[in-house]
């Protein structure tokens, strides 16, 4: 009973000992990493529109943003990911719509100090608020132009006030 097994185990252990090795120098030689390898994250600040999706998927709770609105645009100000609870399930990257979240091939994530764990992939300032002295007195004439075109329909059908009963 008990030579059988040991028999078994001798096999395998001969057997992988004469089997190419699959070992190399890591720092000076690395193995090819695939193409959908999830690794560091990258964002494109221009890219992204501050909705938040990525960080409502998120199910650890990792991704933190804030954003400003300037004018009628929201602006990505800071976003901030705490690696250390990150499952690299890549959700949040699967619910950017605007592809602006992707993965990296890099792999070399550690930190020689607990502090240095939060990684900060934006931190800017908003843009000042732009100047829009124009767009009023645009928006105020069209206003202007419907009023009077509701009154010129108003005169053709009869149905001024000014113009009632008359001919």
């Amino acid at each position: 009973m008990f030579g059988k097994g040991l028999l078994k185990g001798l096999q395998i252990t001969m057997r992988e000992f004469w089997a190419p090795k699959f070992t190399v120098q890591y720092p000076e030689q690395q193995h090819p990493v695939p193409e959908r390898f999830h690794g560091k994250f990258k964002l494109d600040p221009d890219a992204c529109i501050a909705c938040g999706l990525c960080v409502n998927a998120c199910p650890n709770k990792v991704i933190s943003l804030k954003k400003e609105k300037v004018g009628k645009k929201q602006y990505l100000t800071e976003y901030l990911m705490d690696i250390q609870y990150c499952l690299f399930c890549g959700l949040c990257v699967e619910s950017c719509n605007k592809d602006a979240l992707k993965f990296t091939q890099d792999f070399r994530l550690c930190q020689y100090h607990h502090d240095n764990i939060l990684m900060t992939l934006v931190k800017r300032e908003a843009p000042p608020q732009p100047v829009e002295e124009e767009e009023p007195a645009a928006k105020a004439e069209p206003k202007a132009g419907a009023k009077a075109a509701k009154a010129k329909k108003e005169v053709a059908a009869g149905k001024a006030p000014d113009k009632e009963g008359q001919k």
